[in-house]
């Protein structure tokens, strides 16, 4: 099961592979820098609209099966945008 803070550890793990600031990736996303670092820290009362838009940008697909509800517990890489 995906979880908050899974979810910001594999934001985090993308972001500084990518070589990006928390400042850097929350202006690219057009979010605060408070915000990045709170989703990496997997606080669970993030917006979900903005933390998609977050793993967007870095490359992170998150996908839901349709069949049982549940999210798979792996995220797809892509190339990151800049």
């Amino acid at each position: 099961m995906l979880t908050a803070l899974s979810l910001g550890q594999a934001i985090r793990r993308r972001r500084v592979a990518a070589g990006l600031t928390q400042r850097q990736l929350a202006a690219v996303c057009d979010v605060g820098e408070r915000f990045v670092i709170e989703l990496e820290r997997g606080k669970e009362s993030c917006r979900l609209g903005l933390a998609l838009r977050v793993a967007d940008a870095i490359g992170l697909r998150l996908e839901v099966d349709a069949e049982t509800g549940a999210t798979p517990s792996r995220a797809r890489a892509r190339s990151p945008r800049r």
